[in-house]
Parts: structure tokens; sequence; C-alpha cells
């Protein structure tokens, strides 16, 4: 979802920040040796999530997979929350509860990687057949999530308290959040102190990127049917055309944003999907259109709203059309880093990976569903990692061949450096609010 340092996630929640020792924790020598030791199985169950993706609220195979995992470590596993979602908890004495999160589902589209690896996988979605991948990383998120969970038991005498790790169905449309949260993920079991959240990029592996306050986009999904009388083409004059209609619309709601929104202001409007029709020389009944809107502050979201359902109305009216069906739907609110818990990670991770590897960046146009974790009250980090090779990062800024990034047929992480990684970072970053002390070496 992003484009600088794309999207990857798990959350951690833990005591409020004025539990948090006073001075940042030092280095943990012995992690990098237990992250190689762990590597081999991760890679294992890397590459066979990576071949087998489910898309949203259908990850029953990927789900029992992370349950099985789970289980075997000794968590207490509940499944089935929110549709396909599980929680696993581990206690270990008087402390903050961390909550980590992963994601469960992929993309309805072809992978093009030529893997050994590679998805071949299909699967129903709106009513037709599509090929499934995993080509936002959520199979590396939750490589990293188990491995983090292996290595946080491997330390628990370095920490105290409550790891309660989720597993997240249906993050790609947005809804999975919701589902967990309306299933009682903060009723039925204890209630995150604070969250974390890590996603991968297309940045050089080894590094990590963060910012303090708006760090992704808020976004509203949206589907107009453009409503007309249908008939040959040969005579449009007996027809309203919806074509031409939906073709306006897709013109003239762009002035919003360059008319009408401050140009300052971060604002997108995209429209993805163009149907109608069957053959050329039949105007059809209707057309539908679905698209996206992006935006950081409340001001603007609403104004491009407010403009999309204008403009589509407008169009309708010029044509002598009735009046269209719009569905703008509520999406995901912008994910809003906590200063303080960042301020307090940034140090553990600066601390565990040098200064140089962690940078601070701007928001991305992106959107994420970890927003409603924040939403719900409990302060959260969103931050992300790199996993691209650094010479073709060097390569592709000196205007050489561009690399994939997420949602690309060819988006390809590299496994090894981006899992070890992920599991460094979450585990630093838990540690950095739990821990009693630094692993030893």
């Amino acid at each position: 979802m992003t484009r600088s340092f794309p999207r990857f996630l798990v959350l951690a929640c833990l005591a409020a920040p004025s539990a948090f020792a006073q001075t940042p924790p030092a280095p943990a020598p012995r992690l990098g040796s237990l992250v190689d030791g762990l590597y081999p199985a991760l890679e294992v169950l890397y590459k066979d999530l990576h071949e087998h993706p489910e898309l949203a609220f259908q990850e029953k195979r990927t789900a029992a997979k992370l349950a099985e995992q789970m289980r075997t470590m000794g968590f207490e596993v509940t499944e089935g929350v929110g549709r396909t979602g599980l929680v696993a908890i581990y206690r270990n004495g008087t402390g903050p509860t961390v909550l980590v999160r992963t994601e469960l589902d992929a993309l309805p589209m072809e992978e093009k990687t030529g893997l050994s690896y590679a998805s071949k996988a299909k699967a129903q979605w709106n009513g037709r057949e599509t090929f499934v991948a995993h080509s936002c990383g959520h199979d590396l998120h939750m490589t990293g999530w188990v491995g983090a969970a292996r290595a946080l038991l491997e330390l628990k005498n370095e920490w105290h308290g409550t790891l309660m790790f989720v597993a997240q169905p249906a993050e790609e449309i947005v809804s999975g959040a919701k589902a967990m949260i309306a299933d009682g993920l903060f009723t039925r079991f204890p209630k995150p102190d604070l969250a974390f959240a890590l996603h991968t990029g297309v940045g050089p592996h080894g590094f990590i990127n963060y910012r303090a306050g708006p760090i992704t986009s808020a976004s509203n999904g949206l589907t107009i049917t453009f409503k007309g009388r249908g008939g040959h083409g040969a005579t449009p004059d007996k027809t309203i055309d919806p074509v031409a209609m939906g073709a306006r619309f897709v013109t003239d709601v762009q002035q919003v944003v360059s008319r009408e929104k401050d140009p300052a202001e971060f604002g997108v409007i995209t429209i993805g999907s163009f149907q109608a029709g069957t053959v050329g020389n039949i105007i059809p009944d209707s057309a539908l259109l679905q698209g996206t809107i992006r935006s950081f502050k409340p001001e603007v979201r609403r104004k491009l709203v407010e403009g999309t359902r204008r403009i589509a109305l407008a169009s309708a009216q010029m044509a002598g059309a009735p009046e269209p069906v719009i569905q703008i739907d509520e999406g995901a609110s912008a994910v809003i880093n906590d200063s303080a818990l960042t301020q307090r990670t940034v140090a553990a991770l600066k601390a565990q990976f040098g200064a140089d590897k962690i940078r601070e960046v701007g928001p991305t146009p992106a959107s994420e569903d970890f927003s409603d974790f924040g939403d719900a009250g409990i302060p959260s980090m969103f931050f992300f990692i790199g996993t691209s090779d650094p010479k073709a990062v060097a390569e592709a800024q000196k205007g050489g061949k561009p690399i994939p990034v997420n949602h690309s047929p060819y988006f390809s992480p590299m496994p090894e450096p981006s899992i070890k990684t992920a599991v460094q970072a979450m585990v630093t970053a838990v540690l950095s609010a739990a821990g009693t002390a630094s692993p030893r070496s």
C-alpha cells in the first residue's frame, strides 16, 4: 500500500507510556544469533504461506496453520474471532499486555515472479474466479509474527506481562480489524495498553522507517452505478448513454482535487474499475465505476467525499438520466503514531540496529485498518521495514530498473534478511516496553 516503504504490520500493545523504563534498553547481543537459529523453520513456513494464499475472510487454511504454530508454543488460542481471525495469549507474570498483530489475507491477482514457490492458487471473488497472490507481503508478516513469538518465549526471563498475538483477516479490504473488534477483541480478551505495527516495503533490507503522527492515509471506497437507457450503438439519440456519463465523471471528478482542495494538502481520487456493456454496438443500461479516495486530514476527506458525490449527481443530471446509485464507504481512518511510544521504540531500534538504519519519513498515501486499533483508544506505532536488495535499490534511484512495489505481480521481498529484520524489530519493540532487562550475551 505504501510507495516509499510500503506497509508491514505487527502490533504490540503494552502498558501506558508512563509505565516504561526511563532509559532505553541496550542492544540485545543475543537476539541476532537467536533469530539465526530460528530462521530455517521460518523459511519453510514462509514458502508454504506464500504458495497457499487466501482472500479476505476466506483465510481458513492460513489461520489454522498459524493456530497450530501458536498452540505448539504454549499459547492459548481462540479461532474464529471476526470470522476467520485468531487470538493467541501467553501470560508471563505481572506486567503490560502486549498485542502483536499480523494480517492473514492475500490479493485477487496473478503472481508473475517466477519463484519456485510462486502461488498458483485461485479462488472465487465477487462472483468470478481469480488468481490469488501474497503481493503485499502478508506472508512475510505472518512469518515474522511467528518468529517474534518464538524468540520472545526464548527470552521470557527478559520480560514480564501478557503477549496477545492477533492474526487479523481482511486487511486488504480494510474490514478485518472492525470485524474482530465487533466480535469482542477487547472485551473477550485483555484490552492492550499499546500497539505497534510493522510492514514490508521496497526499501533496502535491514532499514526501518518510522514517523510520529499520521503515517498512513484515510481511505474511502467508492462505488457508483450510472443508470441509462440501452439501445443500438448506431442510434444513440434513442438512448441515455451511461458510458458517456461515467467517462464525464472520471474526468470531471479530478477537478475536486485540482481546483477545490488546498494544493498543499494531500488528497487523491482514483477510479480503478469501469465496467459497462458487452459488445461495441450496444449501448448498455448501466455503468459501474469503482474507486478509492485517500487523504490525511479529516477536512480534506470531507471535501473529497462531498465533491465526488456532487460530480456524480451532476454527470447524471446533465445527461437527463436517473439519479445514480452512489456508495462511499467509511474505509479506514489515518494511522496516527503515538509520539511518546514512537520516541521510546525508536530509541530501542537504534540501539539494536544502529542509528543509520532507522530513518524518519513522511506519511504514505497507502491506508491500513490498523487505525481501528488506535481509534479504539490504544496508543500505537506503525513502522516499515525494507525488503529489497540494496544494490537494486541504489540502481533504481539512479534511474535504472524500477523495483516492483507492493501489489505488483512481480513484488518479491528477499526472504531471509527481511524475515530476520521483522523478527528482531518486533522483539525489540516488545522488549522496549515490557522488558525487564536486555538479553544477555
